[in-house]
């Protein structure tokens, strides 16, 4: 029979075949990439392209929920009950991130359970920014600023990325973004014009300890990216690391004017030539460092996520008990 006749093929045929309707298969999705298309869940993907997926929504997602903890410290000692408010609803704004990152990275084929567990024995990564301690309330003020300032400008043009599913949960994640650099810069405006001589030192400190971290947000130097090239070939990243930290520099030196407080680089000046800020070099060696496991909060931030997760365990088991409940009546109905 036909049927057997292909069964019973050299092996060598076989994967003749396969590469060739594989190399068809790959021919249409570039064509697609090309054309500006958007790629959906089902559509056919090399592999590499959904791994290199799986691999920074994920890390997008782990950031988000990591990122809930060092404000967290922060809720019962809020100054006043309006910023109380406001800081929890950011912090749930967080928490609802990740969970949209965690379905747009399932639809890749892989699992929250997966994802998390990876998160959780170390082998996945979360932005370096989140390993940082918060010492004082000006820190929540500069984290909404400086930090999801870089986050915004990293994450706008993912609302074009060529993952629709990706693409879609990230215009939502950047309105509230959007709210939370307001909140942050209104809060440090606050300090700076109406606070005391001791509250305007606290928001520089801050400033001070909080900016080089903010620029190694947007990662290594594009030279020295392993995966930068392919993924805007790919369209899933559309501006380089290099040119992002740019825009933010040029933005957030005119926000700091306003502010009235300093940057902690004295290379710091304006390019007439280039039309851009020049600023500093980057301590890699601290970045990499952090990244690698050795920041001052890298061990405490990972024990919280685990014991979260431990603790609630329960919740967890009682949600499917009542969903097998829930389809047990259904199926008898």
């Amino acid at each position: 029979m036909y049927t057997q006749a292909m069964d019973t093929a050299p092996q060598e045929a076989r994967k003749a075949v396969r590469s060739a309707e594989e190399a068809e298969l790959e021919a249409r999705f570039e064509a697609r990439i090309d054309d500006g298309a958007f790629i959906e869940a089902k559509d056919w993907m090399p592999e590499h392209y959904r791994k290199t997926l799986v691999r920074q929504i994920s890390q997008h997602a782990h950031s988000e929920i990591v990122g809930m903890l060092p404000e967290g410290n922060w809720v019962t000692r809020a100054p006043t009950l309006k910023r109380k408010a406001i800081l929890l609803a950011k912090i749930q704004d967080e928490g609802g991130h990740g969970l949209y990152l965690y379905a747009a990275a399932e639809t890749l084929g892989t699992s929250r359970d997966q994802l998390l567990d990876a998160l959780h024995s170390g082998k996945a990564k979360y932005s370096s920014i989140f390993n940082y301690p918060t010492l004082t309330w000006a820190d929540v003020g500069v984290i909404g600023w400086l930090v999801d300032g870089a986050a915004i400008m990293n994450q706008i043009p993912l609302c074009r990325c060529s993952y629709a599913p990706y693409a879609r949960a990230m215009i939502r994640v950047c309105k509230e973004e959007s709210f939370h650099q307001r909140q942050g810069f209104d809060a440090l405006n606050v300090m700076m014009r109406e606070g005391t001589e001791a509250q305007r030192a606290m928001v520089q400190d801050a400033v001070n300890r909080w900016w080089w971290p903010s620029l190694m947000m947007f990662g290594p130097h594009d030279s020295d990216s392993p995966n930068s090239a392919q993924s805007m070939r790919w369209g899933i990243k559309r501006i380089s690391n290099d040119d992002l930290r740019q825009k933010f520099v040029d933005a957030t030196v005119e926000q700091a004017k306003v502010l009235g407080v300093s940057l902690p680089d004295p290379l710091l000046q304006w390019n007439e030539a280039r039309g851009h800020y020049d600023f500093g070099p980057i301590d890699w060696a601290e970045f990499w460092r952090v990244v690698g496991g050795e920041g001052a909060c890298n061990r405490e931030r990972l024990q919280a996520r685990v014991d979260a997760w431990e603790e609630g365990a329960w919740v967890r088991e009682a949600a499917l008990a009542h969903a097998r409940k829930q389809q047990t009546q259904a199926e008898a109905a």
